[in-house]
């Protein structure tokens, strides 16, 4: 606000007005600034901060699960008051341990291989040679795998009195016209989702194979086994949903987009059931769903008819589900204090009593 000195007026009044609102406009534009100032905080931390969200320099992740090395040997340096410290000497070769040889694992099958001097008798002094013992090594060995062709042989048997013609039924297969055994979807399932193998590279390998299988067949492989692999997924998610509280998520997921030459972002949901922390001893179990977006529609569908507790983010996406009253959602204590922590690292007090209280419910064990 700019002023000219000239101009000012005469009257006290109108000049503690004007002071006023120069002070008013001052502490705007100093909230303004400071809003700014933790934005770019915020940026450069996320763009060159550490990823840890602890607030001592001496604190170590929250480990919920089952004792691990890392815990034992911080339950034993635990002072009088109840504080974990970690003594200088305290370095990762503490709790991981060194690397050593171990042995091939006995499953394997083994083939033995001779090798047998070149020579009969002693090169030194010509006597005879005899059998003094055999050294034996081990070493891995890899056989390539192999595509072969089943056939499938269906002997015709005829009866001469009344001309009847007897024959076994042919196998089952996966999809009309299909010519690929089980075992080979198995195969072409695993390699695309658990070890991440896209179809079009699996085209290649069976290719260096002398198999020329387009990419178009093996997504339609794919697909038959999917619709054979429906009731199991159905059947896995009722069990998922049946009980008291399941956990739900979800993440970006890159997919093909043939023609343009780049990805396009689907999404991957993922429902899971896991009692075991509470002393449950119903089977955990995890079901994913691939979706071409985002939107609320979606957990909608896969969690109808649930009723319980759902653990969640804070996805937006979620809250519909609770208008009905048959699902609560709780939210994600990590989520929550990572907010927290930011307002912490910009130096703000209060958040740092936040954090300070959020350690105290988990070392209290009222979050557990």
């Amino acid at each position: 606000m700019k002023i000219a000195l000239d101009n000012l007026p005469l009257d006290p009044i109108t000049l503690q007005g004007m002071v006023r609102d120069l002070a008013d406009a001052l502490d705007e534009g100093q909230i303004e600034i400071e809003r700014l100032q933790q934005i770019i905080r915020e940026f450069r931390r996320a763009r060159f901060g550490r990823s840890a969200e602890t607030i001592e320099p001496d604190q170590l992740p929250l480990i919920l699960d089952t004792k691990t090395g890392v815990e034992t040997i911080i339950d034993e340096q635990t002072n009088d008051d109840g504080l974990n410290r970690i003594s200088p000497d305290f370095t990762r070769s503490s709790f991981v341990k060194q690397p050593h040889r171990k042995s091939l694992p006995d499953h394997l099958s083994r083939s033995d291989v001779t090798i047998a001097p070149d020579v009969t008798v002693c090169p030194d002094c010509g006597g005879s040679l005899h059998d003094a013992g055999t050294t034996t090594s081990e070493m891995l060995d890899w056989v390539p795998a192999s595509v072969r062709v089943v056939r499938i042989n269906r002997p015709k048997c005829a009866c001469r009195a009344c001309g009847t013609l007897h024959q076994a039924a042919a196998p089952e297969r996966i999809a009309e016209g299909c010519s690929a055994t089980p075992a080979l979807i198995a195969h072409v399932l695993t390699s695309r989702y658990c070890d991440h193998l896209p179809l079009y590279r699996q085209s290649r390998i069976f290719a260096r194979y002398g198999l020329e299988l387009a990419r178009s067949t093996l997504a339609d492989w794919i697909r038959a086994a999917a619709w054979w692999l429906a009731p199991l997924r159905h059947m896995l998610m009722s069990h998922v949903c049946s009980g008291e509280r399941i956990f739900a998520d979800d993440t970006p997921l890159p997919v093909l987009d043939p023609g343009r030459g780049r990805t396009r972002t689907g999404r991957l949901w993922a429902y899971a059931r896991d009692d075991r922390d509470f002393g449950g001893t119903t089977a955990p179990a995890v079901v994913f769903y691939a979706t071409p977006d985002r939107t609320a529609a979606w957990p909608a569908r896969h969690l109808a008819g649930y009723q319980g507790i759902l653990q969640v983010d804070g996805y937006a996406g979620f809250t519909p589900l609770t208008h009905d009253g048959s699902i609560r959602i709780a939210a994600c204590w990590s989520h929550t204090r990572r907010k927290f922590y930011e307002l912490h690292q910009a130096g703000s007090p209060i958040a740092t009593e936040i954090l300070s209280r959020i350690r105290e419910l988990y070392t209290n064990g009222y979050l557990l």
